[in-house]
């Protein structure tokens, strides 16, 4: 029999082969993956999650940081498993050359258990990364008693570095009254509450006072672009700026490639005057 006559009859039969599935009768991997190259396989899947919000300068012209969002909506079970992946991913940008520091949310009652403090120390302690990588976001701060409980957490945390950010800041008093005592590196003002009501130039004073960074989330129209810079906050965020993207696409973020695409928004004149 000829090598051409062979060829044929094996693509024959190969196309003739009844169709299977994609697991056998006794429930074994397809392609003859073992379980661990399976669990290695979905763990590689699950880093690629589009999970991680760009933060820019308030002119969109540099990267700054990055919110992980999976621990926004994880529930009381997920919480320590999303936060390790949180740090693992700003393990992977600090060990790919990029120093990217990651806001890892977290709600505020939680932040009261001195038993899921530990965990959050032990785990951050084991990564041995530079100070302000690490960036705690506090949320669902909303009541005197879980301002007043979670205090010592997070006094606790601030020892080890970790820097402390307050994510839906709404101006109410017993939130004023948590940044005067926390001082924290980080306030972050949702936009979109602000569009009928004007801007809250006090809260950017507010800031200022406790030399605290301002971030603006949900920027998502140009107008609130221009008001981000009227407010003359610090960062922005939101899906006019760049919606979320995985890990490894952040690394190749281009600080000029979005100053460019944001630039471009707004008429400018170029070298010869000409609109």
């Amino acid at each position: 029999m000829s090598p051409k006559s062979r060829l044929y009859t094996l693509v024959k039969a190969w196309k003739n082969k009844p169709f299977q599935e994609v697991r056998d009768a006794c429930g074994q991997p397809w392609l003859g993956l073992s379980s661990e190259a399976l669990e290695e396989h979905q763990s590689w899947s699950q880093r690629q999650a589009i999970s991680n919000e760009p933060i820019f300068n308030a002119q969109g012209t540099k990267l700054t940081s990055s919110l992980f969002r999976p621990l926004l909506t994880a529930t009381d079970t997920q919480l320590l498993r999303f936060f390790m992946e949180g740090l693992d991913t700003i393990t992977y940008w600090y060990r790919s050359g990029r120093f990217i520091p990651g806001i890892l949310p977290i709600p505020a009652q939680h932040l009261a258990s001195s038993g899921f403090i530990d965990a959050l120390s032990d785990l951050i302690l084991n990564l041995r990364l530079p100070v302000g990588l690490v960036n705690l976001g506090v949320y669902k701060l909303n009541d005197a008693d879980s301002i007043d409980s979670c205090t010592e957490g997070l006094l606790r945390m601030r020892r080890l570095g970790v820097l402390m950010h307050l994510l839906d800041f709404s101006g109410a008093s017993s939130q004023i009254r948590w940044i005067e005592a926390m001082q924290p590196e980080g306030i972050h003002l949702e936009i979109g509450q602000f569009r009928a009501a004007g801007l809250p130039i006090d809260m950017i004073a507010l800031g200022q006072k406790f030399q605290s960074q301002i971030y603006v989330s949900n920027v998502t129209l140009v107008k609130d672009l221009e008001n981000v810079i009227a407010l003359g906050a610090n960062h922005s965020y939101g899906g006019l700026m760049m919606p979320p993207v995985s890990r490894h696409q952040m690394l190749h973020i281009s600080d000029s490639r979005i100053a460019k695409a944001i630039f471009s928004l707004h008429p400018h004149k170029n070298l010869n005057g000409d609109k």
